[in-house]
């Protein structure tokens, strides 16, 4: 799909004969007329649509090429793993070809809007807007980051732990791609300066550079975190996990002399041992004591230090408690 746009009070308004030419997942027959028309290399075009490709700038024949990463939208579908795509950008004298993939909003997402009249200040804009997308993004994994970290400190599951895996595998392809960003910046500046462009160009291309630096050094920050903080995650949830099996060993080493003791008592030969004493009786004191071999089973467990907290040492604070505040 090919729009065409004409530039009017920093906005985009479709025309027949615009100065901005934007081509949505183009067929092949689409690319073939593009690279006629505008003189655009078809391998460069090709390029344009490789989610893995580098970014990179290239001038040849009165047409800019530049090569940009990009990130993508996401949602919790996609279980919070972040990606990058590539779009081409190519600028003539007096056009400005806008090549990706997906459909993007390429201007008017920045807090701070800049203005722009002609092609080459828009893919200014738009570079801007990218790094602004980064930036939000960067805040988003951050938010989301903490959020996971509080449910693995009380989950034992692999999900959110694998969620958080994706957090950290997304950084890295976004410091990559920040990074390549940066180089294919460094030679659109180089361009920028031999053909005098004027002292406005000058300082949007420096105001770009700077984001976009400071947008790798908080993305490349992000990632050494998360990487260093992982095997820690890791550990959390094996420990998390060891606890619940030692309480669950617990529970079964107090019930263990219970159940043989009620197995007895069930039993025919109980009732023979107690046929001089009244049912009532017997049983009771049956009760008692395995309620009394409980509690001392647990209460040995505590002295050996198998569970966190004693229940004798719960009792004697309640008693010692209430003997303070009558």
């Amino acid at each position: 799909m090919i729009k065409q746009f004409s530039i009017s009070n920093n906005t985009l308004v479709e025309a027949d004969d615009g100065v901005v030419i934007i081509s949505i997942n183009p067929s092949q027959g689409e690319r073939s007329s593009l690279c006629a028309a505008y003189h655009i290399d078809e391998h460069t075009l090709s390029s344009a649509l490789d989610p893995d490709e580098v970014s990179r700038f290239e001038f040849s024949d009165d047409v800019a090429s530049l090569i940009w990463k990009h990130p993508l939208n996401c949602s919790s579908k996609d279980n919070f793993y972040f990606n990058v795509g590539s779009m081409g950008l190519f600028l003539t004298q007096h056009q400005l070809i806008v090549v990706m993939m997906d459909d993007m909003q390429l201007v008017g997402t920045t807090v701070r809007p800049m203005k722009f009249s002609t092609p080459l200040e828009l893919l200014l804009v738009m570079l801007l807007e990218t790094i602004q997308h980064y930036l939000d993004h960067l805040k988003v994994i951050k938010m989301i980051a903490h959020d996971l970290q509080k449910r693995i400190n009380m989950s034992m599951e692999n999900d959110h732990l694998i969620q958080m895996f994706n957090l950290s595998e997304s950084l890295v392809y976004y410091v990559n791609a920040i990074s390549a960003n940066g180089i294919a910046l460094g030679r659109l500046y180089s361009h920028i300066i031999k053909i005098h462009a004027g002292e406005h160009i000058n300082e949007m291309i420096d105001d770009i550079v700077i984001e976009n630096n400071q947008c790798y050094k908080q993305a490349e920050i992000y990632s050494m975190v998360f990487s260093g903080m992982m095997d820690a995650r890791g550990s959390l949830v094996n420990n998390n996990m060891s606890m619940l099996l030692k309480n669950l060993t617990i529970i079964n080493i107090v019930f263990l002399p219970l159940n043989l003791i009620a197995g007895i008592g069930g039993m025919s030969e109980f009732s023979m041992m107690t046929q001089g004493v009244d049912w009532r009786v017997s049983y009771a004191l049956f009760m008692i004591a395995m309620v009394a071999i409980g509690w001392f089973t647990a209460y040995m467990l505590g002295k050996l230090n198998f569970m966190k907290l004693n229940p004798f040492d719960v009792f004697r604070f309640k008693r010692n408690k209430a003997r303070k505040h009558p």
